[in-house]
């Protein structure tokens, strides 16, 4: 009998390398790590396969999305060879119904009707059914690459685009981000709706989604897998969990997606809300469609769960209000000493020096203009003696004047934008999709020591070249910068931090239109935190070997 030798450690790294499913690397330590720690730290290898998902666009008829695909240049780089990166559709499914008109918990428009070429029509068996056109006919990529380092924008006004799932493999998978971007110009749901495209899992939290009257939420499930699967979401309230049978037992079908209206899953109208939404097979991407009444709308992005310290960074400067959010889901209540790290240090809000989140409650406190003109981030640190557990956060930011808006009835001038906990960036992450104007970098460094950045300017989708800029973030203090454009860029751009030592680093993007000195529209905003890529993983080396046989 012939038994090939595999080495098993080639074995191991090839498939971290494909899933992705290692310890993150950080590709750069801090000046002070030992040299001998250095030698015995096995080098991060880069990914060479990365998924994303984008959730369906808003289906309001006067919207226009655009989304910027990105790859960032130089190392680590991945496999040689061409690659690719590539987006397809994945049709909206509605199930239980007829005609394309959408279930109950489902909402393909504004009346819940579905999509077009048969999405959400319904079978004969009433389980629905994806178009037949569209499962038989392979639909063109959306936003494909090329190189690194070169970004790509495309642009869409169909009412009721589709969500995307999609891979880039090779040299274009380490660090692959795809933003998408919204413009509602009037009306409810007016606004500035972005999100960045997210890797998708198995579960995920969200914190500050709503079922009150004035709040139309939806949770968009993606599923990138051929294969289907049942989702269920649960909702949480300042009583604990709420009763939301309907929330159980979704199926999402391979390469699909579903909207689910949160007001449909409970009779009750809570103002806040924690969301958990988890696949009992597969991975999913799941994000929630905010849209207010008076506040217009925007992407609500789950929050990172925070064992230690919880951090909001970028708050913008003229926040008119923040509203802080934040459940804990354990048996645990936890104490949190509230923080806001500025330009010149930090300091404790007056009136809001504590927090308190009790387990298995949702606490929501306002904050009001909790920045006075400077731009900040908030940390929320456990007291001592505090309860232990994980917390998932988000911040509520108002922004504009009270009085009432003239394009519309119900509409003000005021316009929500949110703030995810997050995790700090280990070597380096990306927001792409930005723009000639109306761009504010956050950079908060909220140790003990001060942070080294690079900052990459990529070139336009439309052409241009790639700049860089340093800078040293002090301790405990937030950074802001705008970038410097050449004269020759044109198109979306990309922005590339990378943390090249020192202390903890977090960072967020503000992106805006409207409201300058020569434009009287309304200013509208939304703003991304910027994780950590995870563009390496990391193969233990055993240093023997681990050759194994098999049959």
């Amino acid at each position: 009998m012939n038994r090939p030798t595999i080495s098993l450690l080639a074995t191991v790294g090839a498939l971290l390398a494909l899933t992705g499913l290692a310890a993150v690397g950080s590709g750069d330590e801090p000046a002070d790590a030992g040299a001998s720690e250095a030698a015995e730290r096995p080098a991060p290898r880069p990914v060479q396969r990365t998924a994303l998902t984008c959730p369906r666009p808003t289906a309001a008829e006067s919207a226009t999305t655009w989304y910027t695909a990105y790859t960032p240049a130089g190392e680590p780089a991945g496999e040689e060879g061409q690659g690719s990166a590539e987006l397809f559709p994945a049709p909206e499914y509605a199930p239980g119904t007829e005609g394309g008109e959408g279930g109950e918990n489902s909402g393909g428009g504004e009346n819940g009707e579905g999509g077009e070429d048969g999405n959400g029509e319904g079978g004969e068996n009433g389980e629905g059914q994806r178009g037949q056109e569209s499962q038989e006919k392979q639909a063109d990529p959306v936003a494909p690459l090329a190189e690194p380092g070169v970004p790509v924008t495309v642009s869409t006004e169909e009412t009721g685009a589709p969500a995307l799932t999609g891979t880039a493999e090779q040299r274009l998978a380490p660090g692959w981000t795809v933003q998408q971007t919204t413009r509602v110009p009037s009306g409810i749901g007016r606004g500035l709706l972005g999100t960045a495209c997210q890797t998708p899992d198995t579960g995920f939290w969200f914190a500050g989604a709503s079922t009150a009257a004035t709040r139309h939420d939806y949770v968009h499930v993606t599923n990138p897998d051929e294969a289907a699967t049942v989702v269920d979401v649960e909702l949480y309230g300042p009583d604990g969990r709420l009763e939301a049978e309907a929330g159980e037992g979704i199926t999402v079908p391979g390469g699909s997606s579903v909207p689910v209206l949160l007001s449909t899953l409970t009779d009750e109208e809570v103002d806040d809300l924690a969301v958990e939404v988890t696949a009992r097979t597969g991975r999913i991407g799941a994000q929630i469609e905010a849209v207010d009444d008076a506040l217009g709308a925007d992407w609500l992005p789950p929050a990172d769960p925070a064992d230690g310290p919880v951090v909001l960074p970028g708050i913008p400067a003229d926040a008119r209000n923040a509203q802080l959010v934040a459940y804990a889901p354990g048996e645990e209540d936890i104490t949190f000493d509230v923080r806001l790290a500025g330009p010149a240090g930090v300091i404790t809000p007056a009136g809001h020096e504590t927090v308190t989140v009790l387990a298995g409650s949702l606490t929501t406190v306002d904050l009001g203009p909790l920045t006075q003109g400077e731009t900040g981030s908030l940390v929320l640190t456990p007291a001592a003696g505090s309860g232990g557990g994980s917390v998932m956060a988000a911040l509520r930011v108002t922004e504009g004047p009270e009085e009432q808006g003239e394009e519309g009835e119900g509409e003000s001038g005021q316009e929500m934008a949110f703030i995810q906990a997050t995790d700090p960036i280990e070597w380096r992450g990306t927001a792409s999709g930005n723009t000639a104007e109306g761009v504010q970098l956050s950079l908060a460094a909220l140790g003990g020591e001060a942070a080294r950045v690079e900052v990459t300017v990529s070139a336009g989708s439309d052409g241009g070249r790639t700049t860089t800029q340093s800078y040293t973030v002090k301790p405990r203090t937030t950074l802001t910068v705008t970038p410097e454009l050449p004269e020759d860029t044109e198109g979306r751009y990309a922005l590339t931090v990378e943390r090249l030592g020192g202390g903890p680093l977090y960072a967020a993007r503000t992106l805006s239109e409207g409201g300058g000195e020569e434009d009287d529209s309304a200013r509208m905003v939304t703003i991304q935190t910027i994780p950590d890529d995870r563009s390496t993983v990391t193969v233990p080396d055993t240093g023997q070997d681990l050759s194994i046989l098999i049959e």
